[in-house]
């Protein structure tokens, strides 16, 4: 009888048995393996330049002004004077899930973000989805922020030399336009920002978010002029499904903290001040839109919003009687938008770099300049995607599309802070979701909830999205990852 134990009857050793596809795709990444990692790249290494002040400044960059500049004119119409609760809803969904992601930054201070956060307690295939979900919240949304940007541009010409910039030029097809040239032309400034370095782009980021938080403080002491209570006096015209269909749409607006957690290895001290960034960052955002929307909606009644993307323009120069205003506050929603684009476009380019380092795409992202310390490769394939999409699709569809993918990668999060509190509760945290697990429970509940308002189109949208994902994973990533190297090396 033969000792199971004893080795073949050639002598070699008997060959482990390969993990099962399962296993594989449930492979997750040591926390311990992810910080080690931190800040190496292909060629070089990221460089660790941010303090507090330039994330918070990151965060209410990505953040203030999209929902505000852009989408108000579209949420409007589908909650009436209620869209302040819009904004109330949307932003409480927004803490729910800020306070899982505060607190596994300061566990886990990567560039990844939620990708990481999911690769480290759910496994890889959920962290490939989570990942594939930030490519359409942040790649989208800096497209959908773009063609906003075109809108404001016009508004700014026709106040200062009045020109504008004919329709085939400014708009993109489907709004009657044949290519939105203005909408490319910002991404590629930001692109060329952020070839130059991350402190570079923190400052210029900090300029433009005081001119934008200076120009909607002057909208509210100037639209409050306008303010008329009749304007609230059928507060919910169309219920409660016309608030949560302007919610969802408006979330979009609140993706700036999940921008913050994307400079984990670029910031001085990552555990300490990321977290305090992304609360800080929500509380100022969520303020000031909850603020603009109430004066905008007094001063103007809600049946007379459009679709236009400088409604505040309008409104400025509809209560005071004179151009100039509308035309200051075009300058500073141009200055404002950049912004936006500038730090969420940084955010995307990060969320890439972390994902080529674990082979889940090409090595081309993970490259890093040695003079800079930038990815610039990745920066400039990034930003003409993004360039290009901004110039050919309209904005509505855009913006819904990164509600839905922003929904779903935070809706993981708040699934994360759980499943890592229970698996490594030994962890140093230096901040702790209070009422853990109630509250992370109630982002989820809410971010699904807010889904469920959006379009079916839009859920269509987002089904094709994440079937192309899965193509390319199973295609590329699922035998090109990093954490199926031992196991191919055994097998071998």
């Amino acid at each position: 009888m033969l000792d199971q134990g004893a080795p073949p009857h050639n002598g070699q050793p008997a060959t482990p048995p390969s993990p099962g596809v399962g296993a594989r795709l449930m492979r997750r990444k040591p926390v311990e393996l992810l910080v080690a990692e931190g800040g190496q790249g292909d060629g070089g290494s990221l460089r660790r330049s941010l303090g507090l002040w330039q994330l918070t400044m990151i965060s209410i960059g990505a953040t203030l002004g999209t929902g505000i500049f852009v989408v108000l004119g579209e949420a409007v119409p589908k909650a009436g004077p209620a869209v302040t609760l819009s904004f109330v809803i949307a932003g409480l969904t927004a803490l729910f899930s800020a306070l899982s992601y505060a607190e596994l930054a300061g566990t886990i201070p990567v560039s990844g973000s939620s990708y990481s956060y999911a690769y480290a307690t759910m496994g890889e295939l959920i962290a490939w989805v989570c990942g594939w979900c930030l490519m359409l919240e942040y790649g989208v949304s800096v497209a959908a922020v773009a063609v906003g940007w075109g809108e404001y541009l016009n508004e700014l010409l026709d106040g200062t030399i009045g020109v504008t910039l004919p329709a085939a030029l400014s708009a993109p097809p489907g709004d009657g336009g044949v290519f939105n040239l203005p909408a490319l032309i910002v991404v590629l400034l930001a692109m060329a920002f952020l070839m130059g370095g991350a402190r570079e782009s923190a400052r210029a980021n900090t300029i433009m978010v005081v001119v934008k938080i200076a120009a909607l403080v002057l909208f509210c002491a100037i639209g409050v002029q306008g303010f008329r209570s009749g304007n609230y006096e059928n507060f919910m015209p169309l219920g409660m499904a016309g608030v949560s269909a302007a919610g969802a749409t408006l979330f979009f607006s609140y993706i700036g903290f999940d921008a913050a957690s994307t400079a984990g290895e670029e910031a001085k001290n990552a555990q300490r001040d990321l977290p305090r960034a992304i609360m800080l960052s929500l509380v100022i955002v969520t303020a000031l839109y909850v603020l603009v929307a109430a004066v905008a909606v007094g001063a103007k009644p809600w049946q007379h919003f459009t679709d236009s993307e400088a409604s505040l323009a309008q409104i400025m120069r509809e209560v005071t009687g004179q151009s100039f205003w509308g035309t200051l506050l075009a300058f500073c929603a141009v200055v404002a938008i950049a912004s936006v684009v500038l730090t969420v476009l940084y955010g995307q380019t990060r969320i890439l770099f972390a994902m080529s380092r674990d082979g889940l795409v090409p090595k081309a992202f993970g490259r890093v300049s040695p003079k800079t310390g930038t990815p610039r490769t990745n920066t400039l394939i990034v930003s003409l995607f993004c360039g290009v999409l901004a110039a050919a699709i309209p904005l509505g569809q855009l913006a819904d599309a990164t509600s839905i993918g922003t929904l779903f990668a935070f809706a993981l999060v708040n699934v994360a802070v759980v499943v890592l509190r229970r698996s490594r509760p030994e962890m140093p945290r230096t901040f702790r979701v209070p009422l853990s697990p109630l509250l992370p429970a109630l982002g989820f509940a809410f971010c699904v909830w807010m889904m469920g308002s959006l379009s079916t189109v839009t859920w269509v949208v987002f089904g094709v999205w994440m079937a192309v994902g899965l193509v390319f994973y199973f295609l590329y990533g699922y035998r090109r990852s990093r954490l199926a190297a031992p196991a191919t090396s055994e097998a071998k």
